[in-house]
Order: structure tokens, then C-alpha cells, then sequence
């Protein structure tokens, strides 16, 4: 072979060889540069989670307590159920024989169903859906099959386990396949209580609602972490190889909210909507008006059954907050009404509303009851005095806008002080006019109208009516001057009230008191915060004295609570926006009219310490005039809670007249010592007589108990007499029965009444009854004792 030939061969055999090396290399280098710069992390990371098993230490959120330390919202310890798949296939099977395999098969299927079985008996998981999980899923080490389950069905998983492992001889067991992990529920011990305010948390215990939205952060605490190493096989490392991070668990609110204030609005805000028929619920919020907290705060009460939606959310008496997301079976019963399209957006409406805390976030246009505000304002700017004479014809003209009183015909002469008490809209657009906008203007936002209160709750809006005093015109400053043609949130108006009352001080609303950590230590206090002086403390007082002779003898008398001094404002707005779908109503070829009656007032007038505000939102009852719905509402809360909040009450020489006395200890006695004593003691007393004895043997109201004024006494002369029953009339009747009507049909039934929402001293009284504490038709001993409650039920403003 020639040499050249050769030369050439060895040199293409060099360079293939060179080219081989460096594409050896260059691949060996670029996937080392692959590996290590760009899926470098990537890898590390998948290593780091095949090396390590990172389990949550779930922190345990933060208990909500009332006023007094009573739990309204706490969590309790439930259980995770989470299966380790992988634990049943983690022996080897290589070295067995086929029978060996064939025996461990039948262990392994034995093992599966028994896992699906107990979780069918202790927490009602489908045993398809649990043996599917441990087919399919065989590599796996975490696999949750249920939540929040609690410690009867724990413990019916561990008894389980025994059994099983006691059914083997003891060789095998299920109890490393199914772990217990420790986590937490909420749970609202008082149910539906305060729903609105409290809120709830969503599966993942994170607050979405209500106070459990707004301090989140500090109730949820911080999770801890268990970072254990694991083997090449997936399985646990020794303890020694573990890292614990501690949970740091929630801290604890304490509310200014006290439980028994709260019950008792909740309780009469749901007679009233159900009394009258209010479509869109009611609402109160009782404040203190020197410090600015919330005592009670509700929204109660059913919608108008006529709308589909409405009624979707009528059963408010089933909510349950501690499954808010779940509707009652009549909820969905009315949904299903609608078109499939429709559904999923009304279950999420009838959801929120649920939710909506009205007191918070709804706006209304107050009426009649910020007149408080518009009188402060022209008795601090010298415009008037209680005294200054004034004629009403029934209507105002401004520019051409003719504004009516709600009185036909007008209230004729009366003086500013009179006209308070008959809500004269009149003078109070007179009032406004001769404010001007500017001043106005600068009392309305003094007194917190243009801006949210910031109280400690979610949801207040931000935007309001307007923010210029330029934009009130002379018809929208006569409107406004009587509560029309603006809108503002209850709270805003519960707050402004409290700054009438307290000597002109405009203080932040809020609802939490104290924040603790999970040690007990207080490591928050809310403090009485003051914004500003809106009034003086003499205009306070002045504008409280009048509005105190308007609960007495004015347009408010239903507020009226015997030795309370109340002092209080009825409001009756109607809604000419209403801004819902359900607006056009109509009855008779007329379209219906919506209106809001609330009622706000402080007491005691003297010395204000409290203070009320209830709105009733649609009523579609007898009368939708504030004084008449929300006033007995009023009445009935004040008169429960002022006495429980230590207020003492001052009674007039007429008060303590009409106020009950002590029943006599007539048993035991002869019939004629009997009628000498009932005769003799306090309160023109009568007595019946039933059964043929000669001798007491028992008496009704027992000895010592409060008995009307005027009542009667039932003795029982004998042990047939003893059972003797009367059927309870019914004093409410058709919504006319006069307190005249009502003692005669007590009298002739032989029962006693206790009249309670207006001053039976009143003379000229025309209120009728509204409720009885016992249904007519039920049959009840002699001399029993029936709570009834009227009410004024005239026109107001």
C-alpha cells in the first residue's frame, strides 16, 4: 500500500476521532450545564421532597369571647384521617416463593378491606372510594380520605384497629396505613347567635365573614411544621431525624358585646319583623354613648315570601353558622323554582344575605329620626330655641317644590319644641333652609355622615350621597333637614345619636374589646377614642330634654319605658330607589309603596348611658310608621336591658302609681281572712273564689309575687278547684282591642294582665294591643299573670 494512502487514513481516523471525543465530551458537558444551572433546582428540590416529609402543625385559632368571658366562637380538636398506600406494599417480595407471594397477596386484600370497612362504619366514607384510593394510589405516603372528624368517630377508628389486629393473632395490623392527624373545628356554642357579627371560617379555618374576617390574622396564629427524613423506601426515619417548628396558636377576642344584651335585641327584633311582616329584616344596635361600644348588634328576621329569592331565605331561624354554606331544605326548595341558569346566582345571593350584616353595610334614608341632628344644629348655631313659634299648614313651599307634612292639614301653631315632638317636617325644612348648605352642611360631616365610623367590622361602605356643600340645593337642604334624600348606614346613625346624647362627642364605635394571646395575657385594650366635639354639652342636654317629652307625650310615646326617662325620635322613610328587581308591586292597580320604620333613642335623659337604634326595613303589616313598628321593639329591649345593665330606675309619683304590687299570703287562711287581707293590701285588690271549702288551700299569683294593680287574686278552696282551667282570651284581637277592652276580657276570665309599651296613666291613649306573652285558646289557671303589649298605632313622621 503506498505511503500516502496510509498518511491519509490515519489522519481521517484522528480527526473522527476528535470529532468523537468532543461530541462525547460536549455532551457530557452540556448536560452536566443542564443538570446543574438550569434544572438545578428544580432536581434539588424533587430530592429534598423524596428526602424529607414535610407535615403541617395545624395553630389553633383564637376563642371569641363576650363582654363577661362567655365563649361565643371557639375551636375544639377534630381529626384528619390521611392513608399511607405505600405502607401496604413496603415488603419485599422478591426473595418469597410463589406461595409465600400468593400469601401475602390474600394479607394485603385482607388488610385493604378491612381499612375500607372501619372508615365506612366510623366516618361513613364509601368503601369503593377508600379501596380505590389504596389501589391507586400505592406509592403514596398522604393521602387524606376525610376531615374534621370528630373524637367518637377517632375512637371507633382506633377500637377498630384493635380488633382487627386481635382477629390476626396479633401479626397484622392497619393502624400504620391509617394515620390520625390532629386539627380543628369552630364551633358557635349559642348556634345562631350574632351570626352576622361573628362570621364563620371556611373549611381551611380562615376567616371570611364578620369578626372572624376582620382580625384573621390574630386570631388564625401561625402553623408549625414536623420535617421528618425518610428512607429509600418512603418510610420514616428514626426520631432523631425529625426537625419540629412549634405552632403558635391564635390569640383570643373579648367583645364589647354582652350575651344577654344580645339575646334579648335578637328575640324582640324577630317577634317585631314576624309581628309586622317586615320584608327585608330588621336590625337594632344598642351602644354605649360615652365609650362607643357595642353592646348588641342583630339583623333579624324573614323577606317578603312573594319573591322566589326572597323566600329562599326565610328560614333565618336555621341558620346554622357552623355550616353557613349549606341552605335549609326550603331554600332550596324555592330555588329549584327557578331556571337552571338562575340557581347557582341566587344560592350565592340567598348565601349573602345571610351574611350581610345590615347594621354594617346596608345605607338607608334615616327620616324623621335625624331630626335629633338637624334640632342639635339649630340650637347650637342660635337659630332657635325651644320656644320659637312656628306654623305649620300642612306643607312648605321651596322654589316651586311643595314639601307636605305627614300630617293632612298640618300641626298648625306650635313652637320648635312642639314641633319636635310632632315630627313636623314643616319646620324642619324651614330649619334647614335657614341653616344654609355651608352650615349644614358642616354639621353633617362634623356628626360622621360623609365618612365610614371605622368600626372593627367588615363591609361599611365608603361612598356616600355627596361631599360637597355646594351640591345642596334649597329643595335637598328642606329634604335633608327631615332625614330624606341622603342615605347613611344604621351604624352611622346609632353613633351620631350617641353624640346628641353624651354631650356632643362624636366617639369610634367598636366591638372588640380586649385582644389576648394564647397565654392569657391582654395584649390590647381598646380605649374610648373621641374624634371631635361636634355640640356643646348644653345643646346636648336641651335637644335630650325635648326629645324626652317626645317619648312621653309626642309622636315616640312607644319608646316609653316607666322610670327610665327614655328619650327618643321615630323615623319613617320611604324608599324611592329602592334598588332591587322586586320594586314594582302591585295591589289594587297601585303600585306598593316600601318604607323603613326605625326608632332611635337614649336613656336615661338625664344621664345618658345607652343608646338604641331598631330599623325595621319593609313592613308590610297593620302600619309602616316608625313609631308604631320600631317603637314597641324599642320598648320591649330597654326595658329588659337597662335594668340588667345596673341602670336604676327613677319613678315619677304617677309611675309608682301604676307600677305592680305584692300579692298577699292569703293560703292556709279562712275564706274571711282571706278576703280581709286581699281587701286590705296595696292596690284595690279583688279576689275569686273557686271550689266549696272553707279554707285556702292555694292561690294564684302565689304570695309575694308582682300582681297588677287593680287585679284579682284566685283562691282554691279545694284539691278539684286546684285543677280548674281558663282558655286565655285573645287580647290582640283584629289589632283594635283598647286596654279598656283587654282588662274587661281579663276580668271576666278571671286572669290578670300586665300592660307594658305605654303608660296606662295616659288618658288619652289610644294604643292597642300587639302581642300577648300567652297564645289566646291555651288553658291556664285562674289569676295567671299575661304580658300584654300596646302600642300607639297613629300616623307619624
Amino acid at each position: 500500500m503506498a505511503k500516502g494512502t496510509t498518511s491519509k487514513m490515519w489522519r481521517r481516523t484522528t480527526i473522527i476521532l476528535i470529532l468523537l471525543i468532543v461530541a462525547g465530551f460536549g455532551t457530557v458537558v452540556f448536560s452536566l450545564i443542564k443538570l446543574q444551572l438550569i434544572n438545578g433546582e428544580s432536581l434539588k428540590s424533587q430530592a429534598v421532597e423524596n428526602q424529607l416529609k414535610d407535615t403541617t402543625i395545624v395553630a389553633q385559632r383564637g376563642t371569641i369571647y363576650d363582654s363577661n368571658m362567655k365563649v361565643l366562637a371557639q375551636s375544639a380538636t377534630v381529626w384528619k384521617v390521611v392513608l399511607a398506600p405505600a405502607q401496604l406494599y413496603s415488603d419485599s417480595t422478591a426473595q418469597m416463593t410463589a406461595e409465600q407471594k400468593a400469601e401475602h397477596q390474600k394479607v394485603i386484600e385482607s388488610q385493604k378491606n378491612a381499612i375500607a370497612e372501619c372508615l365506612h362504619q366510623a366516618v361513613g366514607l364509601d368503601q369503593k372510594t377508600v379501596l380505590n384510593i389504596l389501589n391507586t394510589k400505592k406509592n403514596s405516603y398522604w393521602e387524606v380520605a376525610a376531615t374534621k372528624v370528630e373524637t367518637d368517630a377517632k375512637n371507633k377508628i382506633l377500637d377498630y384497629e384493635e380488633k382487627y389486629y386481635q382477629s390476626t393473632g396479633k401479626k397484622y395490623s392497619i393502624s400504620g396505613v391509617i394515620s390520625l392527624v390532629e386539627d380543628y373545628k369552630r364551633y358557635y356554642p349559642y348556634g345562631d347567635f350574632a351570626s352576622q357579627v361573628l362570621g364563620f371560617t371556611n373549611n381551611d379555618g380562615t376567616g371570611v365573614e364578620g369578626l372572624e374576617a376582620e382580625y384573621n390574622s390574630r386570631l388564625a396564629g401561625v402553623n408549625g411544621r414536623i420535617i421528618a427524613a425518610k428512607s429509600a423506601t418512603q418510610t420514616d426515619m428514626p426520631f432523631q431525624y425529625q426537625q419540629k417548628i412549634k405552632a403558635q396558636d391564635g390569640s383570643s377576642l373579648v367583645l364589647t358585646i354582652d350575651e344577654v344584651v344580645q339575646h334579648t335585641l335578637e328575640k324582640y327584633l324577630e317577634e317585631g319583623a314576624e309581628l309586622n311582616k317586615v320584608g327585608n329584616r330588621a336590625c337594632g344596635i344598642l351602644m354605649n354613648v360615652k365609650t362607643g361600644e357595642i353592646l348588641g348588634m342583630a339583623t333579624r328576621g324573614g323577606f317578603d315570601s312573594s319573591d322566589i329569592l326572597a323566600e329562599s331565605v326565610a328560614q333565618t331561624g336555621d341558620f346554622d353558622p357552623n355550616n353557613p354554606r349549606v341552605l335549609t331544605d326550603a331554600e332550596k326548595a324555592s330555588i329549584a323554582k327557578l331556571p337552571k341558569d338562575q340557581q347557582s346566582a341566587a344560592t350565592l345571593a340567598a348565601l349573602q344575605q345571610k351574611w350581610r350584616n345590615k347594621c354594617v353595610s346596608d345605607t338607608y334614608m334615616p327620616g324623621s329620626v335625624f331630626k335629633m341632628v338637624t334640632a342639635s344644629m339649630g340650637l347650637e348655631e342660635g337659630i332657635v330655641t325651644e320656644s320659637t313659634p312656628f306654623y305649620d299648614p300642612g306643607y312648605i313651599d321651596v322654589e316651586g317644590t311643595r314639601i307636605h307634612c305627614w300630617k293632612s292639614g298640618g300641626h298648625g301653631a306650635e313652637t320648635f319644641e312642639q314641633a319636635v315632638m310632632n315630627s313636623c317636617n314643616p319646620q324642619f325644612a324651614y330649619l334647614g333652609l335657614k341653616l344654609g348648605n355651608r352650615t349644614f352642611f358642616k354639621y353633617f360631616e362634623a356628626f360622621g355622615f360623609t365618612k365610614a365610623t371605622g368600626i372593627d367590622l367588615p363591609g361599611e361602605p365608603t361612598n356616600y350621597s355627596y361631599y360637597k356643600a355646594e351640591d345642596l340645593n334649597k329643595v335637598s337642604l328642606a329634604v335633608e333637614a327631615f332625614g330624606q334624600n341622603f342615605k347613611i348606614t344604621p351604624v352611622q346613625m346609632i353613633t351620631a345619636c350617641a353624640a346628641v346624647a353624651n354631650g356632643g362627642y362624636l366617639v369610634q364605635p367598636h366591638i372588640v374589646k380586649q385582644i389576648i394571646d394564647s397565654e392569657g395575657n391582654i395584649v390590647q385594650t381598646t380605649s374610648t377614642t373621641t374624634k371631635r366635639q361636634v355640640i356643646s354639652t348644653d345643646t346636648s342636654k336641651r335637644v335630650a330634654a325635648m326629645l324626652e317629652k317626645d317619648a312621653v307625650a309626642g309622636t315616640a310615646v312607644n319608646g316609653y319605658v316607666p322610670g327610665y326617662r327614655v328619650a327618643g325620635k321615630t323615623g319613617t322613610s320611604e324608599k324611592i330607589d329602592k334598588d332591587n328587581k322586586y320594586k314594582a308591586k302591585v295591589k289594587n292597580g297601585e303600585e306598593k309603596k316600601y318604607y323603613i320604620a326605625s326608632y332611635c333613642g337614649f336613656a336615661p335623659a338625664d344621664d345618658p348611658q345607652y343608646a338604641l337604634l331598631v330599623f325595621c326595613d319593609e313592613p308590610n303589616g297593620a302600619s309602616y310608621y316608625g313609631n308604631a313598628v320600631s317603637g314597641p321593639i324599642f320598648n320591649k329591649v330597654m326595658r329588659e336591658v337597662l335594668p340588667y345593665l345596673g341602670v336604676e330606675p327613677k319613678y315619677t309619683t304617677e309611675e309608682q302609681q301604676q307600677l305592680d304590687v305584692k300579692t298577699p299570703d292569703v293560703t292556709g287562711k279562712s275564706l274571711q281572712q282571706a278576703k280581709s287581707a286581699v281587701s286590705s293590701a296595696t292596690g284595690e285588690l279583688k279576689i275569686r273564689i273557686y271550689g266549696d271549702g272553707d279554707t285556702v288551700v292555694s292561690q294564684l299569683p302565689a304570695a309575694g309575687s308582682n300582681i297588677p294593680r287593680q287585679g284579682t287574686v284566685a283562691v282554691f278552696t279545694n284539691s278539684d278547684s286546684q285543677s280548674e282551667t281558663v282558655e286565655v282570651p285573645n287580647f290582640v284581637g283584629d289589632g283594635t282591642n283598647s286596654i279598656s277592652m283587654v282588662e274587661s276580657l281579663a276580668a271576666d276570665a278571671g286572669l290578670n294582665i300586665s300592660i307594658s309599651g305605654v303608660s296606662t296613666g295616659n288618658s288619652t291613649t289610644t294604643a292597642v294591643a300587639t302581642t300577648q306573652s300567652v297564645d289566646a285558646g291555651q288553658k291556664v289557671t285562674p289569676g295567671t299573670v299575661i304580658d300584654v303589649t300596646f302600642a300607639e298605632q297613629g300616623d307619624s313622621g
